[in-house]
């Protein structure tokens, strides 16, 4: 991802940072699909070997149609 920041301060001194709009959604974006993926890991990590079961298996011991 490449941004263009425009940098705004006083007396030499950078205070803030602009972004283009679409720039700043991808960045957004990007930071909210990392916090997303460290979710997962986490709950992943916490789950450790717990016993799990299949969507298959889930599906017969319901009885669901699955389309």
């Amino acid at each position: 991802m490449n941004l263009h920041p425009q940098f705004i301060g006083q007396e030499g001194s950078e205070e803030y940072a602009v972004l283009p709009i679409e720039e700043f959604r991808a960045l957004t974006e990007a930071l909210e699909d990392y916090a997303d993926l460290q979710d997962l890991r986490h709950a992943k990590e916490a789950e450790g070997h717990a016993v799990t079961t299949s969507l298959a298996n889930v599906v017969a011991q319901l009885d669901l149609k699955q389309d």
